[in-house]
C-alpha cells in the first residue's frame, strides 16, 4: 500500500463517520482513528458449529415460511424489472438538493428528461451534479439524503415513457 492509497483511505474514513478502522495485509498493518464520536455497529458472525447446529431444523421450518416469502418477493422483482435504474457514477455523499434550504431536484412522481439534474454527489470536496440519461417518471428514491453511496449503487427507479 503506497502513501496515496493511505491518504485516500484516511479521507474515506473521516467522511464515513467511522471512529476507527484497522487494515491488515501480509506484511502491512494500519489503524486509522478519528476524533469523531464513536459509531457502534453490532454484527454477528456465525461460526461453523452454529451453522451445523442450525442446519437440521431449517428445512423443517423453511417450507412453511419460504412459500409466503417467495410469493411476496416475486411480484417486487417483476415490478422493478420494467423500471430503469439510475446508478451512482462515483463514490461519495448523495444529496437530493443543492443546499438544505433548497427544494429537492426530483421527488417521487416527477417526470424527468435526459440531461435533468436528479441529485448531487459530493466526492473529495467537489459537488458533482448527476444528470439523468433517461426520460421517464421517478418511481422510487433508493438512497437517503446525505448518505454515502458506492460506485454503481442504484439511486433512483425510473418508469420509462
Amino acid at each position: 500500500m503506497d502513501i496515496k492509497q493511505i491518504q485516500e483511505l484516511i479521507k474515506f474514513v473521516s467522511r464515513s463517520g467511522v471512529n476507527e478502522v484497522s487494515l491488515e495485509q501480509e506484511n502491512f498493518k494500519i489503524t486509522i482513528k478519528t476524533n469523531q464520536n464513536p459509531v457502534y455497529v453490532n454484527a454477528a458472525v456465525p461460526s461453523a458449529s452454529t451453522q451445523v447446529v442450525m442446519a437440521p431444523p431449517a428445512p423443517v421450518a423453511a417450507p412453511a415460511q419460504a412459500a409466503p416469502a417467495a410469493a411476496a418477493t416475486a411480484p417486487a422483482t417483476e415490478d422493478t424489472s420494467k423500471y430503469i435504474t439510475i446508478k451512482s457514477p462515483m463514490i461519495g455523499t448523495f444529496y437530493r438538493s443543492a443546499s438544505p434550504e433548497k427544494p429537492s431536484f426530483v421527488n417521487v412522481g416527477d417526470e424527468i428528461g435526459t440531461g435533468k439534474v436528479v441529485c448531487i454527489i459530493e466526492a473529495m470536496k467537489l459537488f458533482n451534479e448527476i444528470e439523468s440519461e433517461v426520460s421517464g417518471r421517478i418511481v422510487k428514491i433508493l438512497v437517503d439524503n446525505a448518505s454515502p453511496v458506492e460506485y454503481d449503487q442504484p439511486l433512483f427507479l425510473v418508469e420509462p415513457m
